[in-house]
């Protein structure tokens, strides 16, 4: 019984973080995260540039500008200047974690992610496996059960 109702939070969570990387200005990917400890978003983020910043993530080749951050670490940038500690929560991304971000997720203390889709490179989780972080690929979260 407890699986089904976490089944359908994280199903919600990655439906939010969805939703949150419609935000992103980014043209070829748009990606959202959700930090959540003991059930309470306590971050958020989504693909972009850095504050100050103007909102193009691309050049004028198409590529994507090597100082956008991804959503994970907006998110967990976010919560370094919080009072809040991300040790023990689940990220929730609709995109899973690239190699640089696995280490930003793994250093931060989260011990769980929840992803919608893989990343073309699956480095970065098999860096968080091998660090003892759960794994959770949910693809369809459009059902409510």
């Amino acid at each position: 019984m407890i699986e089904i109702k976490q089944k359908k939070y994280d199903k919600a969570y990655l439906r939010m973080a969805t939703e949150w990387g419609k935000l992103s200005f980014c043209k070829r990917k748009q990606v959202g995260a959700i930090v959540v400890k003991d059930r309470m978003i306590i971050s958020d983020g989504y693909n972009g540039t850095p504050t100050g910043f103007e909102n193009h993530c691309e050049d004028d080749e198409g590529y994507t500008k090597w100082y956008v951050l991804h959503a994970e670490a907006n998110a967990i940038s976010k919560l370094a200047s919080s009072t809040q500690s991300c040790d023990g929560a689940t990220l929730y991304i609709t995109l899973s974690p690239c190699k640089e971000c696995s280490k930003l997720i793994h250093q931060s203390g989260i011990k769980r992610v929840v992803y919608q889709n893989a990343y073309k490179d699956d480095e970065g989780l098999q860096f968080l496996q091998k660090a003892g972080v759960q794994l959770v690929h949910l693809a369809n979260i459009e059902d409510k059960s």
